[in-house]
Parts: C-alpha cells; sequence; structure tokens
C-alpha cells in the first residue's frame, strides 16, 4: 500500500474509533502487535488456509455481540456457549489466537486482551495474503458473556440483498461496508453444502441460480455434483482464492460468484453501485481505491460493541472467562 494510502487510513482511523487508539500497548506491552504477527506467520507457513480463518473469526466475533471475544469461550462446556451455535460451524484459528495470548500472558502478564488479538491477527492475515497494512486500534476488553442466542440473527449464506443490508446497518455499518466486507471472501473456500440449493434447487422456476454465468454453471456444478460430498471445500474467489486481492468483486460483476449472498451485492441499485465504483475508466488514477476502503470497512467493524475502560476483563486465557 502506498504511502499516501497509509495516510489516509491512519487519517481515518485517528478521527472515527475515538474508544480505541492506535499503539495503546506501546508502553504496557511494547511488543504486543509484533508477537501476533510472528505468531500469524509461522501459522500461516504451517497451513496456507489460516489466514481466511482468521478473518473469519474476527468477522463472527464482531457482527454478534461486538468485538469482544465471546466467540473464543469454551469453557465451561455447557452446549450454550456461542461458539456451539451453527451459525459459527467450521470456525477455524483458535489455536493460533490461544499462541499469541500463551506468549504475550509471559511477556506482559494480564494486559493484551483477547479481543485485541483477534483483531490484530485478523489485520496480519491480511497482509500474509498479499493485502494491506494498516494501522488496528486497540484498548478492547474481552466481555464476561458467551450465550448460543446471541448468534441467531447473524447474516446467511442464503439472506437476501435486503436482509443482509438490514443486518449490517444493525451494526452500524453502511451498504459499502456490506460490500467491502463481503469481499473479504477474496481468501478462503466454501462448503458444497452451502451450494446445494443454488445450484439444484433454487427456486419453483429455476432449479439454479439464474444469475450464475452460464459458462460457470457446469464448472460448479462439476465441483459440487448432486448427491454429492457436501463437504468438498471450493475457493470463494474463481481463480484467487489464495491472493488478497479485487478478483472477488470482477467475479461478482461477471457472474462467477460463489456464493448467493455475494452474488446478491449486483442484484441490488445500491450495493451495485458499490462494486462497480472500483472499475471506472480512469478507476486506477482517479477512482476509490479498494484496498484503502477494505482497510477502512476492517476498521470500522472493528469498533462493533467494544468494551474499554473499566468495561469487562483482560482474560488470562482466551477460552475461560476469568
Amino acid at each position: 500500500m502506498s504511502w499516501a494510502v497509509a495516510f489516509v487510513v491512519c487519517l481515518f482511523i485517528s478521527t472515527s474509533t475515538a474508544q480505541l487508539q492506535v499503539g495503546f500497548y506501546q508502553n504496557s506491552c511494547p511488543n504486543a502487535e509484533s508477537v501476533v504477527a510472528s505468531v500469524v506467520r509461522q501459522a500461516t507457513l504451517s497451513d496456507s488456509t489460516i489466514p481466511a480463518a482468521l478473518l473469519r473469526l474476527h468477522f463472527h466475533d464482531c457482527i454478534v455481540q461486538g468485538c469482544e471475544g465471546s466467540i473464543l469461550i469454551q469453557s465451561p462446556a455447557t452446549g450454550n456457549l456461542e461458539k456451539d451455535s451453527s451459525n459459527h460451524a467450521g470456525l477455524r484459528g483458535f489455536d493460533v489466537i490461544d499462541n499469541a495470548k500463551a506468549q504475550l500472558e509471559s511477556q506482559c502478564p494480564g494486559i493484551v486482551s483477547c479481543a485485541d488479538i483477534v483483531a490484530l491477527a485478523a489485520r496480519d492475515a491480511i497482509t500474509q495474503t498479499q493485502g494491506p497494512q494498516y494501522d488496528v486500534p486497540t484498548g478492547r476488553r474481552d466481555g464476561r458473556v458467551s450465550n448460543i442466542a446471541d448468534a441467531n440473527n447473524m447474516p446467511q449464506v442464503r439472506d437476501s440483498i435486503n436482509v443482509l443490508k438490514s443486518k449490517f446497518a444493525a451494526k452500524g455499518l453502511s451498504d459499502k461496508d456490506l460490500v467491502l466486507l463481503s469481499a473479504a471472501h477474496t481468501i478462503g473456500t466454501t462448503a458444497c453444502f452451502f451450494l446445494e440449493n443454488r445450484l439444484y434447487s433454487f427456486s419453483t422456476n429455476s432449479q439454479s441460480d439464474p444469475s450464475i454465468n452460464p459458462s460457470f454453471l457446469p464448472e460448479l456444478q462439476a465441483q459440487c455434483p448432486q448427491n454429492g460430498n457436501v463437504n468438498v471445500r471450493i475457493p470463494l474467489d474463481r481463480g484467487s482464492g489464495n491472493i488478497f486481492d479485487i478478483q472477488i468483486l470482477r467475479n461478482i460483476r461477471s457472474g462467477f460468484a460463489v456464493i448467493e449472498s455475494d452474488a446478491a451485492l449486483y442484484q441490488d441499485d445500491s450495493t451495485r453501485a458499490v462494486v462497480d465504483s472500483y472499475f471506472g475508466l480512469f478507476g486506477n488514477l482517479f477512482g476509490p481505491s479498494f484496498e484503502q476502503d477494505f482497510a477502512e470497512s476492517m476498521v470500522r467493524m472493528g469498533s462493533i460493541g467494544v468494551r474499554t475502560g473499566s468495561d469487562g476483563e483482560i482474560r488470562r486465557v482466551c477460552s475461560a472467562f476469568n
């Protein structure tokens, strides 16, 4: 990312997240961010799917009750914790967060929150996949509640565009944020389970989703055959599944979106205009910057429902309340 883009992102951060602060740990735990970055880097070297998992983990934490680490709670194992919701099925990366927390506790006991580690790890995951570098405001504290029912209203793959817009608006996120945060699907995979309806029983009028490019449909059906293994995973971003780039929006424009909620972004005037704004005639020179806008949306999402000051706690381990 260029110096100019970095400056604009930093300016945005300084004026939009008054509760949080870039460099919050510079005196109390000066190596906090570098420790998290190192752990993410090592995890990525061992497993190239980890960046997408960490990015998804941050979204699932923030979009429920706010960015306060409730998604990490695993004890006591009652079956009623937020993590137990079927809406969180397949979440991974907990071991990476736990590793970073253990290292930070050995250096700075009781200082760095699990919620901040999740936010920093998501940023570092993006960097590991050639995405933008940006400052993450920190100072979150960890929540003290984890309830399975809180995850009931999460955005779903089959939600209509109006429902998606409504769910994001309820969290203080705009239509532009919806597009940009959905563009996080530039990395990662999805299971064929989430494509069954779209490919084989979309509606009474059409077996498959008519928004799928006709040349793409047989490709998807070959990867996810009817009555096949629903656990097979395919890239969310056709042709660019391991690199953070704007290809995901090109695919959405062209009918090559893999999941229904991504395709829906091009079926609404407001969200379509956001997608198209990155592909103007002189877009590279005078248009909006996809990387800068994505970073700003990540920072905005990362400020949802944060606990600061004396609210919440700093957990000793991320998987259990103090």
